[in-house]
């Protein structure tokens, strides 16, 4: 998705008030971007509180700054700067965080970004994007740039399953219908589990929906969506993202507060290292039972 995205900013380069900022980081991959922004490019060094402050500055006297890095070294570390110089001044900057999740694998957990939309959603005006499909980056990115407001892209690598066609963008979507439980996923993790279910007989195949925008509010939650939840009586969230402030718990209170809450609610999510081992990124999803495999089980069981 990082080779989408700087393909993508390439094209809004040209606009005066676009500014890029980069942690030291982006080497064999924004080359292109550094190329047309120039001196719009900015290597702010490995000094991501000072990266942010000054993009906050930035967005006050009339840019629109772009700020990049790895995932947890873009939230975790400079989170004052966020709360304090971004989200307090309602600043339009972007924040980008490669590698979402379990995604720098064996690199271990410093490199794993498993609370970063729930911390960076607890903080004033802040919207969290997260493309599923490489093919959502392009008009997220549009999005973005017309955005007024702080925002958090978070990045992975596409797992669309081949073959299967990609429909357009929208905050919600439904992948997958069927007589089955429904299930809402966030993420690219969502491709691994389309191309699993969809192999199964219609009775247990669920309604799959892929969610790529946060926070979720009751009013903007699609009604086919709460209609199949009624129908189905049961509902699982797939994220690779702790419980605390993912879309798990944001989705049951918005159902709580509609009255819509179905018999039953699995929440699967990034428990952290269950064994205390690090490993790659598909390791982890086992372990948590995040995997495609676990799901299957689940809903065939």
């Amino acid at each position: 998705m990082r080779i989408v995205l700087c393909q993508s900013l390439v094209s809004h380069a040209a606009d005066p008030e676009f500014v890029f900022l980069t942690g030291d980081l982006g080497f064999m991959a924004l080359e292109p971007l550094q190329a047309v922004a120039g001196p719009r490019f900015i290597n702010a060094g490995i000094a991501e509180q000072n990266m942010i402050s000054v993009a906050a500055g930035l967005g006050w006297t009339g840019f629109r700054p772009w700020a990049y890095s790895i995932a947890p070294f873009l939230y975790a570390r400079p989170y004052e700067q966020i709360r304090n110089d971004v989200c307090m001044h309602d600043m339009p900057v972007k924040l980008v965080g490669n590698g979402g999740g379990y995604a720098y694998g064996v690199m271990g957990g410093t490199h794993h970004a498993l609370e970063d939309y729930g911390a960076l959603l607890c903080l004033d005006h802040m919207h969290a994007f997260v493309p599923a499909f490489a093919a959502d980056v392009p008009p997220i990115v549009d999005c973005l740039m017309r955005f007024n407001h702080p925002a958090y892209l978070r990045l992975g690598r596409c797992e669309a399953p081949n073959g299967f066609q990609v429909p357009g963008y929208a905050p919600w979507r439904q992948l997958l219908a069927g007589n089955g439980p429904t299930i809402l996923s966030v993420g690219p993790l969502v491709g691994s589990i389309w191309g699993a279910v969809s192999f199964l007989p219609e009775s247990q195949r669920p309604n799959l929906w892929v969610l790529t925008e946060l926070p979720i509010r009751a009013g903007e939650i699609p009604q086919d969506f709460l209609r199949q939840v009624q129908q189905s009586g049961t509902l699982m969230v797939v994220e690779e993202h702790v419980a605390h402030g993912g879309a798990g718990q944001m989705l049951a209170h918005a159902l709580g507060l509609l009255g819509a809450m179905p018999a039953r609610f699995t929440h699967r999510c990034a428990l952290r290292y269950c064994s205390g081992y690090y490993g790659s990124q598909k390791f982890h999803r086992q372990e948590c039972g995040l995997d495609s495999e676990s799901i299957v089980a689940e809903l065939t069981s």
